[in-house]
């Protein structure tokens, strides 16, 4: 099984929800296009220190960061950016670490999105093509 990687554009959502009340130019909106490796086994987005700073995002806090080999520490985590993919976009924090972002399994439940392992492809889910729907009990 290979990896799958895909575009994604990133935006700092707080810079967003100014421009979007007139308190900030849209030009000055902070975002960055780049691609991101879709991650199954990881449960939030990840975001390297560079791509945090890029976009100006500020740490809001801590979490523990849980990594395959059994190791744990404690990681900074984003206000929350929007995450767009396959022409979807949803809030998220990530936490920031490593040298690559990933594209985790919240991210993928939000937008509808599904991991084509066979192919080497991320798709939206056959049962909604056109738009994410989220489940709601």
């Amino acid at each position: 099984m290979g990896e799958i990687r895909v575009r994604v554009r990133l935006t700092n959502a707080v810079d967003e929800a100014l421009a979007r009340r007139g308190q900030l130019k849209p030009e000055q909106v902070r975002w960055s296009e780049l691609d991101a490796l879709v991650d199954t086994g990881t449960v939030r987005s990840v975001v390297p220190p560079q791509v945090a700073q890029d976009l100006g995002l500020q740490l809001r806090g801590q979490r523990v960061a849980e990594y395959a080999d059994g190791r744990k520490e404690p990681v900074g985590v984003t206000e929350p950016l929007v995450i767009e993919c396959l022409h979807r976009d949803t809030l998220e924090e990530a936490l920031v670490l490593g040298d690559e972002v990933l594209i985790g399994q919240t991210v993928l439940e939000k937008l509808d999105l599904l991991a084509d392992c066979a192919n080497g492809r991320l798709v939206p889910n056959p049962a909604h093509p056109n738009q994410p729907v989220s489940k709601v009990k």
